[in-house]
């Protein structure tokens, strides 16, 4: 289905921010950055002191009070939405309904069966969705996407994921941080997402877990802080996945895939290919220290590479790369590690 023309045609489009809280910092240096290609027309969050703080931190940028005029504007071709996932649906059905596309953070939704609907609305609505799930960006993510594609390492024989991550007291002490209410989900839904995501993309699907789950008593929360499985591919490999949020002062996220000819080490941004053949491939990437006390200490080169990729599909009628219906995939198999934490038996994903 070829997607609607709206507002910006193949010139500049005009893009409003939704949501202004810590999530927008690379958001705005990516739109910075892309300032040939889109306009941002309006930046709004419904808090006043939020609004204010922006406006005085943030001049060349036109804050907003005005939602429904947002919705309303036909010059308006997309929205960047940057709120708690709990509002993911709601303003994604409205999207759809105004005609406009969507790029959305992570998650799609709290739940596989909000995210769905959010997805065939626009579906339905022939408009556009993608889902920030920047890892995907990664110069050495790309990097290995080729090399599997060319099928160079051979089948998958065994793989892990490893996010031992660390966040603060002041983190949780934000209002609603890590709470079902807010969140939707902990370390699996708001942490490690990314790094799954990245995970099933470079190893293939997931076919069955039995996990453990529980809520740590470091913080008083009511989501899952530390998780631990055992995973089985659909290819038969058989592996791990490992995410916590309470490894202190927090570690770079690290994926390790055992292939037939080689084994592929990825910590964060940096890769290390061993071949049996006995070549060792390094490429050094740059520093991410958001495993720690700061998650937003990292460059933003991978947000724009996702919001460049968006602005593509918009112009080229396509799917973004991580469309609405590929970033179900990771919540699929997010909930299936839960339910399997809660029923103790392994669980289909």
């Amino acid at each position: 289905m070829s997607p609607k023309r709206d507002g910006g045609g193949q010139g500049k489009r005009r893009l409003a921010v939704i949501g202004l809280g810590m999530a927008a910092k690379p958001h705005l240096s990516s739109l910075r950055d892309l300032v040939d290609r889109v306009e941002v027309a309006a930046c709004y969050t419904r808090s006043a002191e939020r609004r204010a703080s922006f406006a005085a931190a943030q001049p060349d940028l036109p804050a907003s009070d005005d939602l429904d005029g947002i919705f309303a504007d036909p010059s308006i071709a997309a929205l960047l939405l940057l709120t708690p996932p709990f509002s993911h649906l709601d303003l994604i059905l409205r999207a759809a309904k105004a005609g406009k596309h969507v790029l959305v953070e992570k998650p799609l939704d709290v739940s596989v069966a909000r995210a769905r609907q959010a997805v065939e609305a626009m579906e339905q609505a022939r408009l556009r969705l993608g889902v920030v799930l920047q890892h995907r960006f990664r110069a050495a993510s790309r990097r290995l996407v080729d090399l599997v594609a060319k099928g160079e390492l051979g089948p998958l024989i065994s793989g892990s994921a490893a996010i031992r991550w660390w966040r603060t007291p002041d983190y949780y002490a934000q209002a609603g941080r890590g709470m079902k209410a807010r969140d939707g989900g902990g370390v699996l839904l708001t942490q490690a997402i990314h790094t799954l995501d990245l995970f099933q993309h470079l190893a293939g699907p997931i076919a069955r877990v039995a996990a453990f789950a529980k809520t740590s008593p470091l913080r008083n929360i009511d989501t899952e802080d530390v998780v631990g499985a055992a995973i089985q591919f659909a290819n038969g490999a058989v592996g791990t996945i490992d995410a916590t949020t309470v490894a202190c002062p927090g570690f770079p996220e690290r994926i390790e895939l055992a292939c037939e000819r080689a084994t592929i080490v990825l910590t964060a941004e940096t890769l290390d290919l061993y071949y049996k053949d006995g070549r060792h491939v390094h490429e050094e990437g740059p520093e991410s220290k958001s495993g720690g006390a700061d998650p937003m200490a990292f460059s933003h080169e991978a947000h724009r590479g996702v919001l460049a990729d968006f602005l593509d599909a918009l112009d080229e009628g396509r799917d973004p790369a991580i469309s609405g219906r590929e970033a179900l995939k990771v919540q699929l198999l997010i909930e299936a590690l839960l339910r399997s934490a809660e029923s103790g038996r392994a669980e289909k994903v």
